[in-house]
């Protein structure tokens, strides 16, 4: 279904699955694209592990740099600030047809949904000549510097500190949980300015340099042994005023710009998280007849759960994609997809470990071990890009109109202080 939250269920215009003529047209032509530069570009046979961008950076960089020369990379963003004006539905349309080509996540996924979006809307002219166009050739890569040990889900209550220093704010404190920093070239920093205020209201956004003197990327190791988040510290580290986005105190403001792509860009529209429902049918088809059984039914049952749940958010996704399509404005699908579509992940490949049995506890004999690696990594997409709980207050609030959760510590002055 699509069409307005506030239209009558009934009234509202069925999935599309179709595309128009200029859509289909839109999609033959990126896939011309891919297939013309497929030697430039990084692909992940099925089954494969993506490559560790840290190992492959160079590769990494070159393939978003070729999309973004034949106008793949920030098909939304405005012309003149180097994207191509393009609709959100054509942004969509590239997001499939990379994952069908099995392209991998580009590396500056995060500089493209979140922090260039940020910088076009709270920058300066100076912030956004110097920065957006090298952004999306993968010239210079970005991360976000939101998360702290103590203020995860609860950003606003953030302690790493930026004091005034003529020109300069000097900045102390740690981030945690930071996508690519490891690789980073720049980062958009949250930072708490004024702890007088309530603690929404005395933040300011800066842009860092992260290879700055005084910043330190420490890579955390995954269950799944790679090494995609860090620790960050910042140790008397200088930033020149001209680097802030936005006013000082309005930082949160600034950052409900970088969470609101941030939400949007995850919550996806009809791709599969983690491994495709297809996968796991072919993979049951090969498993099954080898159990014993009773873990046959207790295996064909997990099977069942998860090829509902995932066509279900994947027809969720092309409901958000007809909206698009037809011209209107995504409701709550974005946080409402990113919810379920993670939860469905878990079912697929809880199930495709249950089917490998006895030998889920080893690497196949030629050292596949794709579903238990990715059963070690999805817990973590529960909690990247807005919690489950989180979500599920957005939802409840938002749409279902409940009323939000008793907040004493929205208005009282932030008395953490520095560290």
């Amino acid at each position: 279904m699509s069409g307005s939250e506030d239209t009558p269920l009934d009234e509202r215009r069925a999935v599309d699955f179709d595309d128009t003529p200029d859509e289909a047209a839109y999609r033959g032509h990126v896939r011309a694209v891919l297939e013309q530069h497929a030697a430039e570009l990084v692909h992940v046979a099925p089954g494969e592990q993506s490559p560790d961008p840290a190992r492959h950076e160079a590769d990494f960089r070159r393939t978003q740099r070729v999309l973004a020369e034949n106008g793949l990379v920030g098909v939304t963003w405005p012309k003149e600030h180097g994207g191509q004006g393009g609709t959100l539905v054509q942004q969509a349309i590239v997001a499939q047809e990379l994952a069908r080509a099995r392209i991998p996540q580009l590396i500056n996924y995060i500089g493209i949904g979140m922090c260039g979006p940020t910088v076009i809307g709270h920058g300066t002219d100076e912030q956004k000549s110097r920065y957006l166009a090298r952004l999306l050739r993968a010239d210079d890569v970005w991360c976000q510097l939101f998360s702290e040990p103590g203020s995860g889900s609860d950003l606003a209550a953030l302690r790493t500190t930026a004091v005034r220093d003529g020109e300069d704010w000097i900045v102390n404190g740690q981030k945690v949980w930071t996508t690519l920093a490891h690789v980073a070239d720049f980062g958009i920093l949250l930072t708490r300015t004024d702890p007088s205020r309530p603690k929404h209201a005395g933040l300011t956004m800066f842009v860092v340099d992260m290879h700055a003197p005084g910043v330190s990327v420490r890579p955390l190791r995954q269950m799944a042994g790679t090494a995609n988040f860090n620790e960050v510290f910042f140790d008397d580290v200088r930033i020149p005023d001209a680097e802030r986005l936005g006013e000082p105190g309005e930082g949160w403001r600034v950052a409900l710009t970088t969470l609101m792509n941030e939400r949007v860009a995850i919550g996806g529209a009809g791709t599969d998280v983690g491994l495709s429902v297809e996968t796991l049918v072919a993979h049951a088809r090969e498993r099954l007849p080898g159990l014993d059984p009773e873990r046959q039914v207790l295996a064909r049952q997990a099977v069942g759960r998860a090829v509902a749940a995932s066509l279900a958010t994947r027809y969720t996704g092309y409901r958000r994609f007809t909206v698009l399509s037809q011209g209107g404005v995504p409701g709550p699908e974005a946080s409402a997809g990113k919810l379920a579509g993670t939860a469905a992940a878990r079912l697929v490949v809880d199930a495709g470990v249950r089917l490998l049995g006895e030998d889920a506890v080893y690497a196949g004999a030629d050292g596949d071990d794709t579903w238990q690696r990715t059963q070690s990594y999805l817990p973590g997409m529960a909690i990247a890009g807005g919690t489950d709980q989180v979500l599920r207050n957005i939802l409840g609030e938002r749409v279902l109109g409940l009323p939000p959760e008793p907040r004493t510590d929205k208005t009282a002055p932030f008395s953490g202080g520095a560290r």
